[in-house]
């Protein structure tokens, strides 16, 4: 896996030596990158379900200020530690080893707010609607904020339509990708 574009671009990045990790192709990266930018002018990311990071660091690599990123596996802690040091960029990274929603509980309380959040669990792992309804609950995400949803073609998302409206959508074989922006406080 490399880095598409930025200031990274070019760069390896160590996948998680799992089978348990599904890495975004680089078709579907690049896709929906260029829907939301292609570039950030700062703000802030938070990558849930991380894997190796690639969706954080590429999120770093074309301007995001910094990205906090998730994963309740110690193998994929560990690849993302490897991978922000070895691109330069830990100063730009946190890293926790939780679970997704009692992370977004804990980053509530400490009042963060994001620009940009990344859902890319493990295919059936997740009610998607439900953490939706979460991350409007604790509302830890900005106006303006898009939310990336990899999710299987069978899956069905809903959102408040108050909150949240589509952006993009598109299905690449046997995965959905989808683009929500945070348009409303609820």
């Amino acid at each position: 896996m490399r880095v598409i574009s930025g200031k990274l671009k070019g760069r390896r990045i160590s996948r998680v030596p799992s089978d348990k990790t599904r890495p975004t192709s680089d078709k579907i990266k690049e896709a929906v990158f260029h829907v939301m930018g292609p570039y950030f002018d700062g703000g802030h990311a938070l990558d849930l379900f991380a894997g190796s990071g690639a969706l954080g660091i590429e999120a770093l690599s074309r301007g995001v200020e910094s990205v906090t990123f998730i994963d309740r596996s110690p193998e994929a802690v560990k690849t993302i530690k490897k991978n922000v040091q070895a691109l330069g960029i830990a100063e730009r990274s946190s890293i926790y080893r939780n679970d997704a929603l009692r992370a977004l509980s804990i980053l509530a309380r400490k009042n963060k707010k994001f620009d940009l959040v990344f859902i890319d669990p493990p295919y059936g792992a997740i009610d998607y609607s439900a953490f939706l309804e979460q991350i409007q609950h604790l509302h830890i995400v900005n106006p303006g904020c898009f939310i990336y949803i990899e999710y299987p073609p069978q899956a069905e998302i809903t959102y408040d339509a108050e909150f949240f409206e589509p952006y993009f959508q598109r299905v690449y074989g046997k995965t959905t990708a989808t683009l929500i922006l945070k348009v409303n406080e609820a």
